[in-house]
This record gives structure tokens, C-alpha cells and sequence, in this order.
């Protein structure tokens, strides 16, 4: 079948996938928004931010033609995971990020980026399209605001109207112009919320993250036999992830919204895990316990190091 597609019906259909938002950015004018874009990512890296992510530093991640020669238009997809679980307060009880509650998002979207790209390809036998969920080397939150999904909060986090900062992101790259919307304009206006409760000053400055100085990034992505001592001693429970600068934020307060998407619902050991349980977990309880899971990116010693942060040796 060889027909032009327009871009109300590519986002029906992305909507029809069970995606909540979808924008479409223009490749052939990134213009200043993109220059810009590019200038802070270099910044940040020549800053030393990025920790052991090497990865960050990728060339694709400045220039999206490197991870596809041909593209030129960006359709931008949103997920919302937000789940209205409650975490306990117990002290015995770790703290895990809600993006991980759950089912792995990588499956659940991988598997709806796949039925849109199908659709896409059998409109027009001409059109190439590769899409990323977030393991690829594409600026994710550039993208999604420059195709009008949310804004780049202060916190690093993309803000949508509807949903808050709750969603996850994910991008088709395809070979055919589109009517592209308009980049989404920042709606933080003065608000510090997220800065002043970060008890590591991860935030050095509005849309600057130090991932050095990151809860987050120490207990997913650290990989050291210990956690550096500021961060130990400010971690609050947290054992995977950092949700206090999203918890926060006003436009989570008000827009966050229960999610459609069942498997999105906490696995019963995720939701409130017990300490002393991590801090003990052996690889093959691990195993079994992360099945389809995201948090499966955390091994199983940095479980038990993150947890024994908490407990100190005596367990």
C-alpha cells in the first residue's frame, strides 16, 4: 500500500496503541532549540555530571541523524505509570522509585512501539522508522519537549499537563516529513520545590543535575563496593530510586492520575521491601524476586549494600 500519512491520524493511532501523549518534532528545524539543547549537554559533561555514565557523552546524543542517517520527523510517545500506592513509614521498610513498582516499562512499551511501527511501515512500503524506548543514545526529554509532550522541569524531569512528571518517554524516528506541533513552553515558574528537598544539592541549579551528588543515580547505577558517605547518610529508607523531588512538585500534586495500564501496579514485595531481607537478598532469590523487572538493573550486591546503608554491619 503506498499512501501519505498525516499527523492527526499517526497520533490516533498511537493513541488507539494505548499511548496517554503523543507530539510529533520536525528534524529539519532543530534550529536554536536544538543548539541549545546541545550546548547544555556539553556543559553538563565538561561539568563532570554524568558520573560513570559514560554513555552520555554518545555523538548520537547530539546529533539524532547518527542513529539514523534518513530521519526526519520524531514522533514523541508518553506513558503514564503513575500508581496512588501508599509507602509505609515503617523504618524496617525500604523506599523504591514508582517507576519500578511494577512490570519492566521497557516490555510494556517496547511492545506498543512495535504495533504503531508495524502500522506505520504497512501505510507505506517506502517508510524507515527505529524506535527507542530509553536504552538508546537519543535525548529523550529534548525531543518530547520540543514535540510539545511537557517541559523540562528544573528537576530534569518532563512535565506533562496531564499527568505530571509520571510518565515514561519513548520515540519512533521515521523518514517522512510530519506537520510537527510546538514545543512545549516551561511552566515552573519560581517554584524551588524540588531543589530545596534534595538533601544532596543534586539539583547545583535549575535543569542541572549533579548525578554525583544523586540518590538516584548511586543506588541504580553505582556499581562500588560502598556508597559514598553523604549519600549513605541521607538516603531516608531509599533503596532503589529517588521519587522526593517528583513527590513535591506541585504539578504532580495536582495532575497525577491513576494509570490504565495494570501491569504498572506494584509487585507485592516492591511496594514497602524490608530491609533486612536486602540486605541479606542472595543472587538467586534476586532472580526470582526482579523477574520482568526494570529494578533488575540493580544487582543483587548493590541491593544488599544499599540496604546495609541503612542498617549498618550489625544485621
Amino acid at each position: 500500500m503506498q499512501r501519505e500519512l498525516t499527523a492527526p491520524e499517526i497520533k490516533r493511532k498511537a493513541m488507539e496503541v494505548g499511548f496517554h501523549r503523543v507530539g510529533i518534532a520536525n528534524v529539519e528545524e532543530i534550529g536554536d532549540y536544538h543548539h541549545k539543547a546541545v550546548n547544555h549537554l556539553q556543559e553538563w559533561l565538561s561539568n563532570g555530571y554524568q558520573g560513570d555514565m559514560d554513555w552520555m557523552s554518545s555523538p548520537k546524543r547530539q546529533d539524532i541523524r547518527l542513529c539514523m542517517e534518513e530521519v526526519q520527523s520524531v514522533i514523541c510517545v508518553a506513558l503514564n505509570y503513575y500508581t496512588p500506592h501508599k509507602r509505609s513509614e515503617n523504618l524496617d521498610h525500604g523506599k523504591i522509585s514508582r517507576y519500578g513498582w511494577g512490570r519492566d516499562y521497557h516490555r510494556i512499551i517496547t511492545k506498543k512501539l512495535k504495533v504503531l511501527t508495524e502500522w506505520l511501515k504497512s501505510q507505506n512500503e517506502g517508510i524507515k522508522a527505529r524506535f527507542y524506548v530509553d536504552t538508546g543514545p537519543i535525548q529523550d526529554k529534548v525531543w518530547a519537549q520540543k514535540a510539545g509532550i511537557g517541559w523540562i522541569a528544573k528537576n530534569s524531569n518532563v512535565i506533562t499537563t496531564d499527568y505530571g512528571s509520571w510518565v515514561f518517554l519513548a520515540e519512533i524516528l521515521v523518514n517522512i516529513p510530519l506537520t510537527a506541533d510546538k514545543p512545549h513552553t516551561n511552566h515552573c515558574g519560581t517554584c524551588t520545590r524540588c531543589i530545596t528537598a534534595c538533601p544532596t544539592q543534586a539539583i547545583t541549579k535549575p535543569f542541572v543535575v549533579d548525578a554525583n551528588r544523586c540518590i538516584a543515580y548511586h543506588t541504580i547505577e553505582n556499581t562500588s563496593e560502598k556508597l559514598p558517605k553523604k549519600i549513605a547518610s541521607n538516603l531516608n529508607g531509599w533503596v532503589a530510586g529517588w521519587d522526593i523531588c517528583q513527590d513535591v512538585c506541585p504539578w504532580n500534586e495536582r495532575f497525577a492520575q491513576p494509570t490504565d495500564v495494570d501491569e504498572f501496579n506494584p509487585y507485592p514485595d516492591n511496594l514497602n521491601p524490608n530491609l533486612k531481607e536486602l540486605a541479606q537478598l542472595s543472587d538467586s532469590d534476586w532472580d526470582k524476586r526482579f523477574t520482568a523487572s526494570a529494578l533488575r538493573r540493580i544487582k543483587p550486591f548493590m541491593w544488599r549494600r544499599n540496604a546495609q546503608a541503612h542498617l549498618g554491619e550489625d544485621i
